[in-house]
């Protein structure tokens, strides 16, 4: 398993396709994963990049701040989720 690379501040036209090819410049990318809000479909501007860890500490590097799509990068070592108390209704 690799390491779960964060990519924020995507832009609404981003696709997993573009994302991969930027990522692959680094190392071997595993999987590329953008956030879809689940009542419209569309990008919530952020997404997730799981690569081997040597590629993804260079991609980190040289990726936080790069412009794509129009949109400046942002990009770290994802953290895990945290625990949300359930939704009352």
């Amino acid at each position: 398993m690799g390491t779960n690379i964060y990519v924020g501040n995507l832009s609404y036209n981003s696709n997993e396709q573009g994302i991969s090819e930027l990522f692959e410049q680094y190392g071997t990318v595993h999987s590329v994963k953008v956030i879809e809000d689940r009542e419209t479909g569309r990008s919530r501007g952020f997404g997730f990049v799981e690569m081997d860890a040597e590629g993804a500490a260079a991609a980190i590097e040289a990726l936080n701040g790069a412009d794509l799509d129009g949109r400046a990068l942002k990009v770290n070592e994802a953290r895990p989720r945290e625990a949300r108390p359930p939704r009352r209704w």
